[in-house]
């Protein structure tokens, strides 16, 4: 399966916001795919589909449910609304922050806007102050192609591939275009430039492996 020429996020924001009080950071990954509403629906719910371009995803996959996710997130589904919006906990290393997906018809593809929400306090805080945006969207672009990948071949198993994709020389420097482009999307957010590219650095290194 060639992942070379395929996008992640076609538009990426950083946001400020609250939440009970506490400030908080969106990152928006945002791009269309050639598919209805009720089939992309399936590739992102539908377990055994998740298992083929996601990951493992196990549990009650339904509105008030509990989900896991191999190797990565727990979380709790706290609406699910059909074709159209899922917002769930994400808690991974004793942090909780949130996502939420919205699927939005268009002439020919269904948006999907994913946003990404995560507290800044602790080692929250810390984090962001590390690798700034990029920790969390240049793992969504990697999702997002390979979930483009799935939807033009929704039989064929592609987390190996798209590993070693990422491991490839062209699959690094996509990672790297990636992580560039959150630093810009972290100075749009009134982030000074050289500490957001600094940061974007971090990101590109460790998912790059440098």
């Amino acid at each position: 399966m060639d992942f070379n020429g395929i996008n992640g996020a076609k538009d990426r924001k950083v946001i400020s916001a609250t939440r009970e009080g506490e400030a908080t950071r969106v990152v928006r990954a945002r791009r269309g795919f050639a598919a209805a509403p009720e089939t992309l629906w399936d590739a992102i719910t539908n377990p055994d589909r998740l298992g083929l371009w996601f990951s493992d995803v196990s549990g009650r996959l339904t509105e008030g449910g509990r989900f896991s996710i191999t190797g990565n997130a727990d979380g709790d589904i706290l609406t699910c609304t059909p074709h159209r919006d899922i917002v769930l906990t994400w808690e991974m290393q004793d942090s909780t922050s949130w996502l939420s997906l919205h699927l939005q018809p268009a002439a020919d593809e269904t948006i999907l806007t994913l946003d990404h929400e995560t507290p800044l306090m602790g080692a929250a805080q810390k984090h962001w102050d590390t690798y700034g945006p990029g920790a969390t969207g240049v793992g969504w672009d990697w999702a997002m192609v390979g979930l483009d990948r799935h939807l033009s071949a929704p039989e064929q198993p592609l987390i190996d591939a798209g590993m070693a994709w990422a491991q490839s020389a062209a699959g690094k420097d996509r990672l790297r275009d990636w992580a560039n482009a959150w630093g810009q999307a972290h100075i749009a957010n009134g982030t000074a430039k050289a500490k957001a590219m600094d940061a974007a650095k971090s990101t590109a290194d460790f998912y790059t492996g440098s």
